[in-house]
C-alpha cells in the first residue's frame, strides 16, 4: 500500500503525512486548541469534508485559497488538506495593513478566504469568504467527503506541483509571493525531522505565526511522526508557560522577541517547564544575553539557532546545542548546513571563497523556492545555476559553520518580520512635504534591528506626523520606531544614489556585524 514505510526516503507530497498518521495513530490524541481535542482520525475526516467543501464550490486543482486567521486547529486543517487535494494555501500576514493584504488577494488571484475576521472591503476580492469557527463548521458538517491525493495513488498531484504561496516584502515596493512546492515543503519536513528529532511522543507547542513558511515546519513533521501539536492562537508569555505546564509540551519554535518575553516571564513567576526539551528559535538575529536567559529560564531545554528564508522552505542551517556555546565564539554563528542543504559563500564574480572570507551566502537543496509568482525577472535576479542569492553577506569557518555579518540586500528584520525598506521609502515619499527619504535598521535590544529614517522636508513637519501618515499605510512593524527630520542634504554617490551606509554606520559602529544580533 502507498502508506507503507519502505526504508526508502522519496520526496513525497504533503497528502502523505497525515494518510500515514491516521493508518498508524487513528486515536492518538493530533491536535489540542483550546477546548477542541482532535485525533489522528477526526483531523484526517475534517480534512477530507474540507477539501469535499472546496470542491463543492468548484475549486479546481492548482486554485488558491488565502487564509487570515490567528493560529486554531482550523488553520492546521487547511495546511493538510489543501494541497493534499491539489489546491495552493496563501497564509498572509494577520499583521498586514488592509492595502498589502489587497494586493496579495488580486496578486495571487485567490478565489477563497478563510478567516476569523469581521466582514471588511478585502471580501469583495474573493468569491467565497468562509469565516470560522461558525461557517466553516456548518460547511465542513454538511460537505461530502473528498478523496485527497494519497487515496489516488498520487495520481493528481506530484512533488512539483505548487503547494503554497507566501508573501514577503518586495525590494520594488511590491511584495512577492515565495511559490514553495510539495517538494520544497516535504524536503523541510525532512530536515525538521533531524534538527528537532520528533518522535510520537513529542508535544509541539505552536507558537509561532502560521502564515510563517516555519509553520510547515511544526505542521508536517508532528504529523509526520504522529506527535501532538498543542496551540497557542495568539502570543503571550504567561499563555505559552501555562501551556507548556498544563500539557507537557516538548518542544517549541519561537522567534527572538517570544523567546525573549517567555524567559522573562519565567523567571519572574515560574512554572513547571520540565517537559520541554527543545527551545528552537529562528526568523532573525537575537542577544546573547537573550539566550543567557532562556538557557537560566528552561534549563532542561536544547537551545537551537536556525537560519533560512522563505525562499529556502525555510530552513538553511542548524547550531544545536546553543547554550553550551554561549561564552564561545561560535555563538556568533547561525550552524551547519541542515539536512540535504548545501551552503556556499562566492565573490561579486560567482568564485568561491575560502574560509573566513566574506561573500554573499547562496543555498542549494530540495528545499530551495521554484521562484517568485507572476515575477519571472525577480526570480531569475536570485536563482542562478540552481543556487539562491539569499543577499546576505558572511563567511563560513573551517567546519563549515556560517556567520552573518551584514546584508546585500536593503532589508531590515526586526521582530521576526522582514521590511524591505523601499517599501517604507515609497510611503514616506509619497508625503507631500518629504523631498528626501532613507530608511535602514539599526541595532535593538529587544528586536534585534528597528526601522531608522532620515527624512529631508520640503516644508515643515515633524516626525510624529510622519509616523501618523504611515499608519493604515503599511503594516505597523514597518513603520520606523525613530525618525529624524533634517535640513542638511543626505549623503549621496557620485550616480545621486543616497549613501545609507553612512548614514547607518555611527549606530552599528563597535558591533561585530551589521546585523541585529
Amino acid at each position: 500500500m502507498p502508506w507503507e514505510l519502505t526504508g526508502e526516503i522519496t520526496m513525497q507530497t504533503m497528502a502523505e503525512p497525515l494518510e500515514h498518521a491516521r493508518h498508524t495513530a487513528a486515536h492518538k490524541e493530533a491536535i489540542v486548541c483550546g477546548a477542541d481535542r482532535l485525533d489522528y482520525y477526526s483531523l484526517w475526516s475534517r480534512c477530507r469534508r474540507l477539501a469535499g467543501y472546496l470542491a463543492s464550490l468548484g475549486l479546481q486543482p492548482g486554485d488558491r485559497v488565502a487564509i487570515v486567521a490567528f493560529n486554531c486547529h482550523r488553520y492546521i486543517e487547511a495546511y493538510l488538506a489543501l494541497p493534499a487535494a491539489g489546491y495552493v494555501i496563501v497564509p498572509l500576514n494577520t499583521r498586514s495593513a488592509l492595502a498589502e493584504l489587497e494586493y496579495a488577494a488580486a496578486d495571487s488571484q485567490a478565489r477563497v478566504l478563510l478567516t476569523d475576521r469581521e466582514p471588511s472591503p478585502l471580501d469583495s476580492l474573493f468569491e467565497h469568504v468562509v469565516r470560522w469557527p461558525d461557517a466553516y463548521e456548518v460547511a465542513i458538517a454538511g460537505a461530502e467527503p473528498a478523496t485527497l491525493g494519497i487515496d489516488n495513488h498520487g495520481a493528481d498531484i506530484h512533488e512539483g506541483d505548487l503547494a503554497g504561496i507566501f508573501y514577503t516584502g518586495g525590494t520594488t515596493g511590491r511584495a512577492k509571493g515565495v511559490m514553495l512546492t510539495h517538494r520544497n515543503l516535504m524536503a523541510n519536513t525532512w530536515t525538521a525531522l533531524s534538527w528537532a528529532r520528533l518522535t510520537s511522543d513529542d508535544r509541539w507547542l505552536v507558537m509561532a505565526p502560521l502564515f510563517h513558511a516555519a509553520g510547515s515546519c511544526s505542521v508536517l513533521a508532528t504529523t509526520w511522526v504522529t506527535g501532538t501539536q498543542v496551540i497557542l492562537p495568539s502570543f503571550s508569555p504567561d499563555g505559552v508557560l501555562d501551556l507548556i505546564e498544563h500539557e507537557r509540551v516538548t518542544s517549541t519554535l519561537a522567534v527572538p522577541t517570544m523567546l525573549a518575553a517567555a524567559s522573562d516571564e519565567q523567571l519572574a513567576r515560574p512554572r513547571d517547564v520540565s517537559s520541554l526539551r527543545l527551545l528552537s528559535h529562528g526568523a532573525s538575529p537575537v542577544a546573547r544575553e537573550i539566550l543567557r536567559r532562556a538557557a537560566k529560564a528552561f534549563p532542561d531545554a536544547e537551545l537551537l539557532h536556525l537560519y533560512g528564508t522563505t525562499e529556502t522552505s525555510p530552513i538553511a542551517t542548524t547550531l544545536p546545542n546553543e547554550q553550551d556555546l554561549l561564552e564561545t565564539p561560535v555563538a556568533r554563528s547561525c550552524g551547519y548546513p541542515a539536512l540535504g542543504v548545501q551552503v556556499r559563500v562566492l565573490d561579486l564574480d560567482g568564485a568561491i571563497l575560502q574560509p573566513g572570507e566574506v561573500g554573499e551566502v547562496v543555498i542549494r537543496g530540495a528545499n530551495v523556492t521554484k521562484g517568485y509568482w507572476n515575477a519571472p525577472d525577480e526570480t531569475a535576479a536570485v536563482l542562478r545555476d540552481g543556487w539562491y542569492h539569499t543577499g546576505d553577506l558572511g563567511y563560513l569557518d573551517d567546519e563549515c559553520r556560517l556567520y552573518l555579518v551584514d546584508r546585500l540586500k536593503d532589508m531590515v528584520v526586526t521582530g521576526g518580520e522582514n521590511v524591505y525598506t523601499v517599501e517604507v521609502e515609497d510611503v514616506l515619499y509619497s508625503h507631500p512635504q518629504v523631498a528626501e527619504a532613507a530608511v535602514f535598521g539599526i541595532p535593538d535590544e529587544r528586536w534585534g534591528e528597528s526601522l531608522f529614517a532620515v527624512v529631508v522636508p520640503r516644508d515643515q513637519v515633524t516626525a510624529e506626523e510622519l509616523m501618523d501618515y504611515c499608519r493604515g499605510r503599511i503594516s505597523d512593524f514597518k513603520i520606523p520606531k525613530h525618525i529624524t527630520v533634517t535640513s542638511d542634504p543626505l549623503p549621496k554617490s557620485g550616480a545621486g544614489k543616497i549613501l545609507k551606509r553612512q548614514l547607518r554606520e555611527p549606530f552599528w559602529s563597535g558591533h561585530e556585524t551589521r546585523i541585529g544580533n
